[in-house]
């Protein structure tokens, strides 16, 4: 069973040049400004602050690494779909993660966050197809699981799965940041990614 018993940032990069050596494998973490991102990365890793929780989205504008006990990475990528983002820091944004999902030999696979609540956007499809190109979907986590009741859950994975076309292999993991819930099966995931 995966625990994280050390977490701590290592390097934050807008550039290949900045990124640390693809010695170890590589988690990274994908989703909507204000998703829950932040909270989800401190629920893993069981630290308060590790990744900081923002009030206002688009906050992550960098692609930040953190050491995972001295094992493997978890890689938080910049938030999307924020309004208050100007045209070319928008553009800047598509080149940093191109540059990283495009070519990062260590990475094993993107987690796509997505809020419970509401049907994908046009963002998430786009992301998501975009990591079916380069072979890094399959994986969807599903926050704040505790605004919906246990029969709405399946309705709500319904349409997911269906906005982005998911395959009947791919998972989808329901977590929610406020009751502690779910981060150790998609611990559990992440273990057999890293194993393999």
């Amino acid at each position: 069973m995966l625990k994280i018993n050390k977490a701590e940032l290592g390097t934050v990069a807008v550039k290949p040049s900045q990124y640390p050596i693809a010695d170890r494998p590589e988690i990274a973490f994908a989703g909507r400004s204000n998703v829950g991102k932040s909270s989800l990365l401190n629920l893993l890793t069981n630290r308060k602050s590790l990744a900081r929780v923002s009030g206002n989205p688009g906050k992550t504008r960098t692609i930040n690494f953190y050491e995972i006990n001295g094992e493997w990475r978890i890689v938080d990528l910049p938030g999307y779909g924020y309004a208050k983002v100007s045209k070319s820091e928008s553009a800047s944004w598509g080149k940093m993660m191109e540059d990283y999902l495009g070519d990062r030999i260590c990475l094993e696979k993107v987690v796509l966050l997505v809020d419970i609540r509401h049907k994908p956007s046009n963002q998430d499809i786009e992301m998501y197809n975009y990591l079916k190109y380069h072979n890094l979907d399959g994986l969807v986590v599903a926050t704040k699981a505790d605004k919906v009741s246990k029969n709405e859950m399946q309705k709500c994975f319904k349409v997911i799965r269906e906005s982005l076309d998911m395959k009947k292999e791919d998972i989808i993991i329901p977590v929610s940041s406020l009751k502690k819930t779910g981060q150790q099966e998609l611990l559990d995931v992440i273990e057999t990614l890293i194993m393999e």
